[in-house]
């Protein structure tokens, strides 16, 4: 009985089974699987490997579901054989369309101790990231990154690069981890991947509101945008993914945008002059000018919002004026208006009735590409807790506090720990004017597992 347990985990003794149980020859298999009868003879016999294709065929000839061998074939030609290429190629990449993950781990393992399948695992890799088959591709980037994690190759490089943007989610403190190891790594890529890094890891930064070092990383992405444009005007690899012209203006904006963040005004303004003011770039193509439209959009928008919260309220209507022919500024806008009424007590029900259907989370989209989805999670949830102080303070309770349960719902969902303890203070300090129904929504938030992470801050 143990004999035959052992013969029935092989394929090739339930290829037999199959021939024996069904009435059929080997020539009559050899005609359904369109395979020589030589070649399954010597398969049967264990006289010969089987080839993925050979495999493919054997499966749909049993009527078994494709990769239903696939943890068999593992064990009987990579664990009991030496692994061969040939035949570990073909097998990844079935698993991959299969998204049979355990199979590409297992078969991984066996191979880590030999280096010379790295560049071979680092290009298909490559080639499942370019296909959209980003967890196998994970895999595999892990897998190359773990065995040249001494080395100081591009190679190397290239798979934090792959592995940060892949990582990247809903979740603020996952993503914090995610840019503060990629960034060890960003000067190491080749240079034709270094600025669309840069770019990312500021937005990331950015909805994480660390402006000290998005002002470091801002400084790079000018310095090194403006050396290519130098060099080689717009001309560009394929992998560049925007116009050169962008990543200087962005840094310019960014740059701005930082100041503004840390309350330096006037030196946020001088940004803006500088993404606004674009007469340098040399003989702009209509991809170009495109770009220097929305630049020079941006700036008009954000001169008004600088001033505003400088303390420069009479510039509001202009803004309000300015967005209203704007339909992708009004999200974004409204986040900082609501700010500014806080901060100089300006009273905006006027607009945010007019804008009630921005008051919402939507994808964002200018017309040179989609805003980053982390920056505007994170200008939302502030938005809500925005909203919930405007009317707080003015003695709007019930308003006021489902806002600030609203900002704190969205803050559990993208873990964010600065507004999760933001949210929770404002409730707390205004929960004697809170509703039963909002006391119990409260109460239920702040005891879900998701919001166990922010303990050891509070």
């Amino acid at each position: 009985m143990k004999i035959m347990e052992t013969k029935l985990t092989t394929i090739r003794s339930q290829m037999e089974d199959y021939l024996k149980n069904n009435n059929m020859t080997l020539n009559q298999f050899s005609e359904l699987t369109q395979i020589n009868t030589g070649t399954l003879s010597g398969i049967i016999n264990g006289h010969r490997p089987i080839a993925m294709q050979q495999l493919g065929r054997i499966t749909a000839g049993m009527g078994l579901p494709e990769g239903y061998f696939y943890e068999r074939y593992i064990d009987e030609c990579f664990y009991h054989a030496s692994p061969d290429w040939r035949r570990i190629g073909p097998f990844l990449l079935r698993c991959a369309g299969l998204n049979k993950l355990d199979c590409i781990k297992r078969v991984i393992r066996l191979m880590m101790d030999n280096l010379s399948y790295i560049p071979l695992l680092f290009s298909l890799a490559e080639q499942f990231y370019q296909e959209g088959k980003w967890e196998a591709a994970v895999i595999l980037y892990e897998s190359v990154a773990e065995s040249e994690q001494k080395q100081h190759s591009e190679r190397l490089a290239l798979c934090q690069y792959r592995l940060f943007t892949l990582g990247l989610s809903k979740d603020q403190n996952r993503n914090l981890l995610l840019a503060s190891h990629f960034e060890y790594f960003v000067d190491r890529l080749e240079e034709q991947y270094q600025l669309d890094a840069l770019n990312e890891l500021i937005n990331v930064f950015a909805s994480l509101r660390r402006w000290k070092k998005i002002e470091i990383l801002a400084e790079k992405l000018k310095i090194k945008a403006m050396i290519h444009y130098e060099s080689n005007g717009n001309n560009k690899p394929p992998e560049i993914k925007k116009q050169i012209i962008f990543y200087i203006l962005y840094a310019y904006l960014i740059l701005g945008e930082t100041h503004f963040q840390l309350g330096r005004y006037e030196d946020a303004l001088h940004y803006v002059s500088l993404y606004t003011d674009c007469d340098w770039v040399k003989g702009p193509d209509n991809n170009e000018m495109a770009v220097i439209h929305q630049f020079q959009e941006w700036a008009e928008g954000n001169r008004y919002l600088y001033q505003l919260m400088s303390g420069k309220v009479e510039v509001l209507p202009e803004y309000v004026k300015y967005i209203s022919t704007r339909e992708n500024e009004v999200f974004l806008a409204l986040g900082e208006i609501v700010i500014a009424a806080n901060k100089y007590d300006i009273n905006i029900d006027f607009l945010l009735e007019q804008y009630e259907s921005f008051l919402k989370h939507q994808e964002q989209q200018s017309r040179i590409g989609k805003i980053s989805l982390y920056y505007t999670e994170d200008r939302f949830v502030s938005l809500l807790s925005g909203l919930g102080v405007y009317y707080l303070n003015k003695n709007n309770f019930d308003h006021g506090l489902r806002y600030i349960l609203d900002s704190l719902t969205f803050a559990i969902k993208i873990r964010s720990r600065h507004d999760i303890l933001k949210c929770v203070g404002l409730f707390e300090r205004y929960r004697i004017f809170a509703n039963e129904d909002a006391k119990f929504q409260y109460k239920t938030l702040i005891n879900e597992k998701e919001i166990s992470f922010i303990s050891s801050a509070m």
